[in-house]
């Protein structure tokens, strides 16, 4: 399978990669903004799998026409079966303290960059006989379950990627394109660390990278355009 991960350096994309590497016919593609980070993986995943994954260094804040690199690697393959949109930006503030920077800075990574590379990658995903579309959400993001102070800018940005998956699935259902949102709780990662360093998250991002890797090549003909809650508490 031809596999497309964002937010690949650490936390739950970096444990997909590796997850997905177990299977050596799988060809994955991994994007972050850190290189060193993305060669250390690289690295890894060819000494424990013998995956010579490929690794592309872009911030998805900005236009993906404008990333020969990536550009040049899509040009390579035929199809994507796989697209996960994991990277994520979570700024904890309160609202009054958000800026119009902060604003942007959330929506440009948690909403409009999936929108901008889904684009990019449509013709690709057609091309493939079962593909996917993974966006990463969170319980934030739907509605009418709790709500914590200082999450307005990430909720709302989540919340939006979920009604994008719905309206997606409607559209992409001719081209034999299925898209669906697993929504998380709190998860043992880096990014939730720093937004809440004194909560104790209860799932490992392992656990959850095993998760998602599992819904996104075995449960495909089972969801399309559907918000899947993974949490362990009750909302």
């Amino acid at each position: 399978m031809n596999i497309i991960i964002t937010g690949a350096s650490s936390g739950i994309g970096y444990d997909m990669v590796l997850e997905f590497s177990k299977n050596k016919e799988n060809q994955i593609i991994a994007i972050s903004r850190d290189i060193n980070k993305l060669n250390n993986l690289k690295k890894k995943c060819n000494i424990e799998y013998n995956n010579q994954i490929k690794i592309i260094q872009y911030d998805i804040t900005t236009p993906p026409t404008e990333n020969r690199e990536l550009l040049d690697v899509l040009e390579s393959i035929d199809f994507v079966d796989i697209f996960i949109n994991n990277a994520g930006k979570l700024i904890n503030k309160k609202f009054v303290d958000l800026t119009q920077e902060d604003w942007i800075t959330t929506f440009n990574t948690n909403f409009f960059a999936p929108v901008h590379l889904i684009k990019l990658l449509h013709s690709k995903l057609k091309n493939s006989k079962s593909a996917h579309i993974v966006n990463v959400s969170s319980m934030g993001g739907i509605e009418r379950t709790q709500k914590f102070s200082g999450l307005s800018s990430y909720s709302s940005s989540k919340a939006a990627l979920v009604n994008l998956t719905e309206c997606l699935a409607e559209e992409f259902k001719h081209d034999n394109i299925h898209c669906n949102c697993l929504s998380l709780g709190s998860v043992d990662t880096q990014m939730f660390r720093t937004a809440f360093p004194s909560f104790q998250a209860s799932v490992s991002s392992k656990e959850i990278a095993k998760f998602i890797c599992s819904f996104s090549q075995d449960y495909r003909n089972l969801f399309n355009g559907k918000m899947i809650p993974i949490a362990i508490s009750t909302p």
